[in-house]
């Protein structure tokens, strides 16, 4: 009984991952130009979804693999908050730092 249980879990997380990265390839496929053409903060709205779907899936992956679903939330979310704070700031910095490219030269 508990293998079945356990190979439920197995199929779900492989078809929610499957879902995510396939939304991921079609929209880098097709790119549509709604998504392409509106920026915000300097990046189009195409980039935007994929960072977020990228954390999504990132942060799925750790409560699944690392299996911090079953741990206390003040656990989980001393593991998942630098996620949430240093992938923002890292991005920050890399837009503002790309607008200086041709700057000095």
């Amino acid at each position: 009984m508990a293998k079945s249980g356990s190979t439920r879990k197995i199929w779900i997380v492989f078809w929610i991952l499957f879902v995510l990265t396939t939304i991921e390839v079609i929209l880098g496929i097709f790119k549509p130009q709604l998504l392409t053409q509106n920026s915000i903060i300097g990046v189009t709205l195409l980039n935007h979804i994929f960072i977020i779907l990228t954390l999504f899936k990132a942060y799925y992956i750790v409560m699944t693999f690392m299996h911090l679903g079953d741990e206390k939330n003040q656990l989980q979310f001393s593991i998942v908050a630098p996620m949430f704070v240093l992938v923002p700031y890292l991005l920050f910095i890399l837009l503002v730092e790309a607008s200086f490219h041709g700057a000095i030269g």
